[in-house]
C-alpha cells in the first residue's frame, strides 16, 4: 500500500526511527528522517512535506526552535515527541504552533493513529496555525485569505492563477519548482510538456510584480530547473 503522504521523522535516537518507520512505511506512507533540527529544516525547505514528528531534545536545534522557524513559512501538522511529562513543555509546544504531542515511551500504533487523525483534520478543513494569512515579500504585501497583493497602498491585480503562482512560491521559499509542478500545483491537471501556459503566466506576473521584469527579484530563474522566490520572508513574531 503506498499513497503521495510525505512524514518527517525528527529524532536524534535512532532506535525511534527505526521502530517508527516500520510502523509508518508499513501505512504506506513516503518517509524523511532527520537526526536534528539542522537536518529537519533543511527536509522542509527541499521537499513537500505533509506532516513533521518532531522530537523535543535534540543537538544543534531544539524542537521548539526548529517548531517555530518551520512556522514561519509552513502550515503542515506539527506533532511533537517529549520525555518530558512536565505540563509547561506541552503547552510550549502548543503554544508555538505544534498541533498535538505525545510523552516517550509511547506505543507506535498510537501515533500512528495521531497522525492519521491530523492529516484527515488538516486535509479537510485546511486549519492553519497562528497568523499566516499575510505575506510580506520585500515591497509586497500578499494577503492569502482575501486573494490580494498591494505594493505599498498600492493594489496589483493579479489573475487566480497568477495570485496562485505567486503564493505556491512564496509559501515555499527557496523551494525550486519545475514548470510541470507548477502546472499540476496550480492548474490541478497533468502537465502537457509542449504547453507553456505557465511560462506565460510567469511573464505576466512579473511585468506586474517586478519593478524590473527583465531583472526579476521576485520570480526567479533556476536555469534548467525551474523558478524559485527570489525574495527571503521576514521572521514573523
Amino acid at each position: 500500500m503506498t499513497n503521495n503522504t510525505t512524514i518527517l521523522l525528527v529524532d536524534d535516537e535512532v532506535e525511534i526511527r527505526q521502530l517508527v518507520a516500520i510502523y509508518l512505511q508499513n501505512e504506506g506512507y513516503r518517509l524523511l528522517e532527520a537526526s536534528n533540527g539542522v537536518e529537519a529544516l533543511e527536509w522542509v525547505q527541499k521537499e513537500e512535506i505533509d506532516l513533521v514528528v518532531l522530537d523535543l531534545m535534540m543537538p544543534l536545534k531544539d524542537g521548539i526552535t526548529t517548531c517555530q522557524e518551520i512556522r514561519q513559512t509552513h502550515t503542515m501538522p506539527i506533532i511533537m515527541l517529549t520525555a518530558k511529562t512536565e505540563e509547561i513543555h506541552k503547552i510550549q509546544g502548543l503554544s508555538i504552533g505544534a498541533d498535538d504531542y505525545i510523552t516517550k515511551p509511547f506505543h507506535p500504533l498510537e501515533l500512528v493513529a495521531r497522525i492519521k487523525s491530523q492529516l484527515r483534520r488538516y486535509q479537510t478543513y485546511g486549519t492553519k496555525p497562528g497568523n499566516l494569512s499575510e505575506l510580506v515579500l520585500g515591497e509586497l504585501t500578499v494577503y492569502l485569505d482575501q486573494h490580494e497583493v498591494y505594493r505599498g497602498q498600492q493594489k496589483i491585480d493579479l489573475s487566480p492563477k497568477e495570485f496562485a503562482i505567486l503564493t505556491l512560491l512564496a509559501e515555499n521559499p527557496g523551494k525550486v519548482y519545475s514548470l510541470e509542478k507548477i502546472y499540476e500545483k496550480v492548474w490541478k491537471e497533468d502537465f502537457i510538456p509542449s504547453y507553456n501556459t505557465v511560462m506565460v503566466h510567469i511573464r505576466k506576473l512579473r511585468e506586474k510584480i517586478e519593478p524590473d521584469p527583465k531583472k526579476p527579484i521576485y520570480i526567479q530563474t533556476v536555469w534548467g530547473v525551474g523558478y524559485k522566490l527570489g525574495i527571503t520572508p521576514p521572521k514573523r513574531s
